[in-house]
């Protein structure tokens, strides 16, 4: 996320040196505005870095403790600092019995390594604080369908920051659709093309859009 900021904001600086200006030049002020609108907090999944850091140290608990909502709640405060801080976060869904359902959300909910990050992480350390837990399942929201026109409101989002610098981007297909791995097809041009932090973004944006982080992009020329 930081290194898509940089890439487009160093875009920006240098499409300004080609465009006329109307007073002293303010590039600080520019980079600030543009990482404020780049947030990867802005979608409201996860929270913003000031707000890890008033999180301050969690409470830790002692175990075993009891299956309850409070005591789930109670061990997952000591992580999601961690959580936060990647621009994440967990909620429970549903306990039933001894399985405990939990939804990453924000970037976690879409990362490549959230399987790793439930199972290895958040059901662990549950399972260590609570042994009455038998399994911790991830729970997948539905997102929207898988077409041109939803991926265009992806695509929308970051248009105008490529055009700055003569660039464009369109989705030319979609491939696969109901498979356990569908792919978009995109065709970017100008400056940005080249810079694989760019794409590294806009694959993970449509990723989060569709809630699918099993869902493949690929580039063609």
């Amino acid at each position: 996320m930081k290194q898509f900021s940089f890439a487009l904001a160093l875009l920006l600086v240098r499409a300004s040196s080609f465009m006329p200006t109307f007073g002293p030049k303010r590039p600080i002020t520019a980079l600030k505005t543009f990482s404020e609108i780049e947030s990867p907090f802005a979608d409201g999944g996860g929270a913003s870095a000031s707000e890890a850091d008033n999180l301050g140290p969690a409470e830790t608990f002692e175990g075993p403790l009891d299956l309850t909502l409070d005591n789930v709640e109670a061990v997952l405060d000591e992580m999601r600092p961690y959580l936060i801080s990647d621009g994440g976060n967990v909620k429970v869904t549903e306990i039933d019995g001894p399985i405990v359902r939990l939804e990453l959300v924000g970037e976690c909910g879409t990362c490549p390594s959230s399987t790793q990050t439930m199972k290895m992480g958040l059901e662990r350390k549950l399972k260590e604080k609570i042994p009455e837990i038998s399994e911790v399942v991830q729970a997948i929201p539905e997102g929207p369908s898988l077409e041109i026109e939803q991926v265009d409101v992806v695509l929308e989002s970051v248009r105008p920051f490529l055009a700055v610098a003569g660039g464009s981007i369109v989705c030319e297909d979609i491939v696969g659709v109901g498979s356990t791995q569908p792919t978009v097809m995109l065709k970017m041009e100008g400056a940005s093309a080249t810079l694989q932090s760019v794409k590294l973004e806009i694959t993970q944006r449509i990723q989060r859009h569709f809630m699918s982080p099993g869902l493949r992009v690929t580039w063609t020329n």
